[in-house]
């Protein structure tokens, strides 16, 4: 009797080990579950950037009005009857004044 409980204690520390310090144990399902988060988190933020520049692509493919914008904002384009006003801030005038 006493070998049949030594036995089942050997065998129940085993597993234990297994379970706990082995290839498989909970450590490793800790750190694997933090980096599946992780990578959830950038999926998440990557999901979000590819529709906002989808959306971006269909603005420009359907009309004219993302394509003034990026010509007035980014290449400082206009139309032939407007006028362009830039306005400095009041630094830039001690600046441009002092060349």
């Amino acid at each position: 009797m006493r070998l049949l409980l030594l036995l089942l204690i050997v065998l129940n520390l085993v597993t234990q080990y297994a379970l706990w310090f082995g290839k498989s144990g909970w450590e490793r399902v800790r750190e694997t579950q933090a980096r599946l988060d992780s990578q959830q988190e950038t999926n998440e933020a990557l999901q979000a950037r590819n529709n906002a520049l989808l959306a971006e692509v269909q603005d420009l493919k359907s009309g004219t009005q993302a394509i003034e914008e990026r010509a007035r904002s980014e290449l400082g384009m206009f139309h032939e009857d407007e006028i362009f006003v830039q306005i400095l801030p009041e630094n830039a005038t001690s600046e441009i004044n002092t060349r």
